[in-house]
């Protein structure tokens, strides 16, 4: 009879475990026993009687409504998040059943008070009191510390531009007074990453809104977590440290957000001596941040004008590109308008960007997943590129569909979702669960040259599969010459393996396969051809592109297969363009 491990998982958990920071293991401890005691036996935060004292922000300019990616109808009880609509018919049911936890989540942002087309005060303050009502502190999902942070961020701007007397609106300040207590106690040092640079910010609005010692130390605790925060999360060229595109245009919005509130409120800190002096030095360090920031993400846009979609990272999420380089340049923050035009290198994200002429692109990924101790937004992307052709992308990433794990979940995180080489079937990072890594691929070396002929080329590796049989080791070489785009990868190691290498074309693109060759057809008129060297034909499978969330588009994949190639290995896709 076959034995089955105890524990089956139990090494790759380890090895997911491994790599996180002490004080991530303490709070996750922590956390578990406290959701089974009663909030009262932990829980200090206690509102005085007497009239909350606040001031409305005053901002240097008026907070920029984001366009309504998921336009809500407020009146009618009509909800639109990651492209699922629930009509509840009048005020909402919080708990949203039936929904996943991050539809469930966006439902209690209240983005949607500060999109365009902003509800009047009559409505939202209905809407706000009704949650109050319905979501007593530790109701799960609207009392975890993210919706907490992106709802205080968005009712303290919505009441800063409206109106804030009567006793209604001292009714949701005084609910809001209580989330920025719960907050304070419930930082996300379990998770860390950009969860806990969200608490950072939603305690700064709160400290500069309120007044009194509560707000006094939120303020301070905000700022110093944002100063550890800042030079951990955003790296030299200005790239966020997830390597999330969607990531890192949230954490820049952020920031501008930041260098906008603290350049106003003048008044802000009375009770702090020296508050101006040290607000100074945060407007002068979130202007530098903000300005590398936009710097990157200039640089790795597509001619569409959308961001890639390496990684975890959708359309629609976040505020879109030309939003935050709007928001940047009315706060006199433009980064990087010398960006070289055909070669972009961002070595510390693992970004590498060829344009040889406008409107084409082609973009590499050869960075980390992600910060080691906090790699649940990575993907099995590296080394994997998108292209862009004649102003719309040709060659995709599968993007992201989902954060609840499940086969949609698996392909776009693993390898199938990605245009590069699979050895032995197995992924080059231990993916896992939703947002779980174990052993993941690193980067060996990553560059981007001109040559004397004018080609551009970039060569890179990563170590992802060090631990098959003959450990080897994935190079790549891609080059972009006059007549085309060669893209040759070579396996160092030893042995006979099974290698897959593959390339995902855009929904829109028609595909013809006659004598070796595929035709590409894009429906804004550019044609290539795509070929392979050796014996081997060029397989068409069907795969899956996810632009948004919610959204699953099937696509053609181009798939090389060598059952059984013997190590060390060459293989070429050549993509003549026409």
């Amino acid at each position: 009879m076959k034995q089955y491990p105890l524990f089956p998982q139990l090494p790759r958990t380890l090895r997911t475990v491994s790599h996180l920071r002490r004080e991530q293991i303490v709070y996750r401890l922590w956390y578990a026993v406290r959701r089974r005691l009663p909030v009262s036996l932990w829980w200090r935060g206690c509102v005085a009687w007497g009239p909350l004292r606040f001031t409305p922000l005053c901002p240097v300019i008026p907070f920029p409504s984001r366009p309504p990616a998921s336009p809500t109808d407020i009146d009618r009880g009509r909800f639109r998040f990651l492209n699922d609509t629930v009509d509840f018919g009048g005020l909402p049911r919080w708990a949203a059943p039936g929904k996943s936890r991050l539809w469930r989540y966006n439902l209690h942002y209240f983005q949607y008070l500060n999109e365009g087309g902003r509800p009047d005060r009559e409505r939202a303050l209905r809407l706000m009191e009704h949650w109050v009502r319905e979501n007593p502190p530790g109701t799960p999902d609207a009392w975890d510390p993210f919706p907490i942070s992106l709802r205080l961020v968005n009712w303290v701007k919505y009441l800063s531009a409206c109106d804030t007397c009567g006793p209604r609106v001292d009714f949701v300040l005084r609910s809001a007074y209580h989330q920025a207590l719960w907050l304070e106690d419930s930082l996300e040092y379990h998770l860390l990453a950009n969860h806990l640079f969200k608490n950072a910010k939603a305690l700064i609005f709160a400290g500069l809104f309120f007044r009194g010692k509560d707000a006094a130390r939120w303020l301070a605790l905000g700022l110093e977590i944002l100063h550890r925060e800042l030079s951990e999360q955003v790296l030299p060229d200005g790239g966020h440290f997830e390597r999330s595109p969607m990531y890192h245009s949230m954490i820049l919005e952020d920031c501008l957000d930041l260098l906008n509130l603290l350049r106003g409120s003048p008044d802000a800190g009375k009770e702090a001596p020296g508050e101006p002096r040290i607000r100074a030095l945060f407007e002068a360090r979130l202007h530098e941040t903000a300005r590398r920031m936009i710097g990157f993400l200039r640089g790795v846009v597509h001619p569409d004008g959308e961001i890639p979609l390496f990684n975890d990272a959708a359309f629609g999420i976040e505020a879109p590109p030309d939003h935050l380089f709007r928001f940047g340049g009315m706060l006199g923050v433009n980064g990087s308008a010398d960006l070289p035009p055909t070669l972009r290198s961002f070595p510390h994200s693992g970004y590498f960007v060829m344009a040889p002429r406008e409107g084409d692109q082609l973009i590499v990924d050869c960075g980390p997943v992600g910060p080691d101790y906090q790699p649940g937004h990575a993907h099995c992307d590296t080394l994997s590129f998108e292209l862009s052709l004649g102003g719309r992308r040709v060659v995709v990433d599968s993007g992201c569909c989902q954060y609840e794990d499940g086969a949609m979940r698996r392909y776009n995180r693993g390898n199938r979702g990605h245009n590069g080489v699979t050895v032995d079937h197995r992924d080059q990072s231990e993916v896992w669960g939703a947002h779980r890594c174990g052993n993941r691929a690193r980067p060996l070396y990553g560059n981007l040259t001109r040559r004397d002929d004018g080609a551009l080329v970039f060569e890179g590796a990563h170590d992802g599969y060090r631990l098959l049989n003959g450990s080897p080791v994935h190079h790549r070489r891609i080059v972009w010459a006059s007549e085309g785009i060669t893209v040759e990868d070579f396996l160092e190691g030893s042995g006979t393996h099974h290698v897959e290498s593959r390339i995902h074309l855009h929904p829109d693109c028609a595909v013809e396969s006659q004598a070796g060759v595929v035709r590409v057809a894009a429906d804004h008129g550019v044609s290539v051809l795509f070929s392979t060297d050796g014996d081997r034909r060029i397989e068409c499978h069907r795969g899956w592109y996810c632009p948004r969330f919610g959204v699953r588009q099937g696509c053609t994949v181009l798939t090389v297969s060598h059952p059984a190639a013997t190590l060390p290995r060459r293989f070429r896709w050549t993509i003549a363009l026409r």
